[in-house]
């Protein structure tokens, strides 16, 4: 199995596209708004990569997460706000906030069961920092450790409730960052008692299966390679301070933070200790030149992602999602009430 997650040019497989998969074996794909029509294509699309592996619980995923960061959009699905809302929420009733969160996950997660995806790029523990590049912005949690995190876990807890994993991102932090990785490599110059707080999310949730590496280099640890490429911040910080275990993928390696080729990026991402090189934008070159490069996914990796995909079955039952929706919405009007 290549030890890659590889992107899908339309909302159809093309023969290229099948046969490479086929030969390849990567070990799952991820979809964009090119690839989404309606719920029907939608659920084909992922049944012909189902077919070709031949497993039902394959890694398919998507960066599903509300507001701006959506793939699937009205009409055809449902909005999700950000999660700013429940930030808010949380400053009135913290209990009131967890649920909001975790019912607004599984409605959430009932909508991407029903399209056979697996998983979910969701949640963010990116502790908010002010004057920070709004890359990260609303799409945080908060600003607070204790309070990302436990927003975090209810995320967690919602998606796995409709069958659907989630993705703890972007380790070991992005809120410091003062670009936009998409765009350039950002520079986090903060202390190493500084990072503590950035850190604490993904420790509280260090038990989760599945993590996404952030673009960014930290001077305090590794003044050359960013975090995805680092030896030592995966191995010293992710897999040791932080003590994650589960499945690392690297961020998405087409933005413009990392320099080199494609396959070569993915190569020193493999090499640095990521499980998983994630390469979204489904040109052919580029995913044969990293099938081409990268090892057999390593039998630690191949236990990562069996219990990574070991969420349950995803349920498809949408009737349950209208009632899930009210008790969200009506718990996020306690915001308005207070204002």
């Amino acid at each position: 199995m290549t030890p890659a997650i590889f992107g899908i040019a339309g909302t159809v497989l093309s023969a290229d596209e099948r046969a490479f998969f086929r030969e390849s074996d990567p070990a799952g794909y991820i979809l964009f708004g090119r690839n989404i029509e309606n719920r029907a294509q939608l659920r084909a699309l992922t049944d012909s990569l189902r077919e070709i592996h031949g497993w039902d619980r394959l890694f398919i995923c998507i960066d599903q997460e509300g507001g701006r960061v959506a793939r699937m959009r009205p009409p055809e699905w449902l909005a999700f706000p950000p999660g700013e809302v429940f930030d808010r929420l949380y400053d009135l009733a913290p209990a009131s906030a967890i649920e909001a969160a975790r019912v607004n996950a599984e409605a959430l997660g009932l909508d991407l069961a029903e399209v056979g995806i697996s998983i979910d790029c969701l949640p963010l523990l990116d502790v908010r920092q002010p004057g920070a590049h709004d890359v990260i912005g609303d799409r945080a949690l908060g600003s607070e450790p204790l309070r990302v995190a436990a927003l975090g876990r209810a995320v967690l807890d919602g998606l796995a409730r409709a069958g659907v994993g989630g993705t703890i991102k972007h380790i070991p932090g992005h809120g410091r960052a003062m670009a936009d990785s998409h765009k350039e490599l950002p520079v986090v110059t903060a202390s190493e008692a500084e990072l503590e707080l950035d850190m604490a999310p993904f420790i509280s949730l260090a038990d989760a299966a599945i993590a996404m590496t952030a673009h960014i280099r930290y001077t305090a640890w590794d003044a050359e390679n960013p975090a995805t490429q680092s030896p030592f911040v995966i191995g010293e910080i992710i897999r040791g301070r932080i003590g994650f275990g589960g499945l690392l993928l690297s961020d998405d390696l087409d933005m413009e933070a990392l320099e080199g080729t494609v396959p070569d990026r993915a190569a020193k991402a493999i090499a640095a200790g990521c499980d998983i090189a994630l390469n979204c934008w489904a040109r052919m070159d580029d995913m044969v030149g990293i099938a081409d490069r990268l090892p057999a996914l390593s039998e630690a990796g191949a236990a990562r992602l069996e219990q990574a995909l070991a969420v349950g079955p995803m349920r498809t039952d949408t009737g349950r999602q209208a009632g899930l929706i009210a008790k969200r919405d009506a718990l996020l009007r306690l915001t308005e009430a207070a204002a």
